[in-house]
């Protein structure tokens, strides 16, 4: 079966990178927009191919991950031999169980909508829960930028810094940093009120007088950041801190509330496309090898090893 990588339109220049990386051609695919929003691909020939979907689920959400489904749908009757979906951002990852009646699960949604429409893999990069593999019908490869992001802030903090999960679901995370930066880890204990607004009030480790690295697999509002960077210095933490996601999604003022905090640099990868720079220090450390390296292995029936997260 011939490569082929189909490109959506959430993140073209890490599709372009990927492609490039593998020197192969994009399929070509022309995206219809009807006057009401509609979408209607339509794709060059695929027919027996090994065809490798790329699109991240980013804002607009809802909007990229129709598309991704119709693109799929299109590979399909288009009668590719195989075909993957890669999604560097798995967007409703964050609707993995119900806090209360009335809710929908809508990772699950997702994942059942995916092999649905004709994805027979699906390859998703540091996923916010471990538990989609479980929640798919179809397998799931998880490969993790940790290693990259680690690399980058290697020489941006101190041999005192500590790393630090600003929260008990960031702990196995924090724990791989650590690992890699050889640093100690101490964890946040935080309640979350609402999408935008988090409490923070505890903490597990010594941070007095240490800078530190917060690290999370994504950065949305940055509440979530916030609140854990308040603790810190009301812990004693040194006013040097150090910011690291694999998803820098910065929506709702996320910018604007971490340039009040003494943040020295963000880093994190371009799983997600960059728009206008945000008001703060950042650093983009790029996916498109680890995607590439993947597509290969995997296009060659070759293990995937050390570039899956950790379990």
């Amino acid at each position: 079966m011939g490569l082929r990588i189909v490109p959506g339109t959430a993140n073209p220049l890490l599709t372009a990178a990927v492609a490039r990386t593998l020197r192969t051609e994009l399929v070509t695919c022309e995206l219809d927009r009807f006057p009401d929003g509609e979408l209607r691909p339509v794709m060059d020939h695929l027919r027996g191919d090994d065809v490798y979907v790329i699109q991240p689920t980013g804002p607009p959400v809802s909007d990229h991950l129709v598309e991704l489904l119709l693109l799929l749908d299109a590979c399909r009757r288009g009668g590719a031999g195989r075909i993957t979906a890669v999604l560097p951002y798995f967007g409703y990852a964050r609707q993995d169980r119900r806090s209360q009646a009335g809710e929908a699960v809508g990772a699950r949604v997702v994942a059942d909508a995916l092999a649905a429409s004709g994805a027979q893999r699906l390859v998703v990069v540091d996923p916010h829960t471990a538990a989609l593999e479980a929640m798919c019908g179809i397998p799931v490869e998880m490969l993790t930028a940790v290693p990259a992001l680690a690399g980058a802030l290697a020489p941006l903090v101190p041999g005192d810094a500590v790393v630090v999960a600003p929260d008990l679901g960031a702990v196995k995370l924090a724990e791989h940093y650590a690992s890699l930066l050889h640093r100690p880890v101490a964890v946040v204990r935080k309640t979350r009120m609402t999408g935008a607004t988090v409490r923070a009030e505890e903490i597990a480790g010594d941070v007095a007088g240490r800078p530190a690295v917060i690290i999370d697999d994504m950065i949305s509002t940055g509440a979530t950041i916030e609140a854990a960077a308040r603790v810190l210095l009301a812990h004693g933490g040194a006013p040097a801190i150090v910011v690291a996601a694999t998803h820098g999604l910065l929506v709702a003022g996320a910018a604007g509330r971490l340039g009040r905090l003494p943040v020295q640099c963000t880093v994190t990868t371009d799983s997600l496309p960059r728009g206008h720079p945000p008001a703060l220090p950042l650093q983009v450390e790029s996916i498109a090898p680890l995607l590439a390296d993947a597509i290969s292995r995997m296009h060659h029936e070759q293990p995937l090893g050390d570039l899956l997260t950790r379990s």
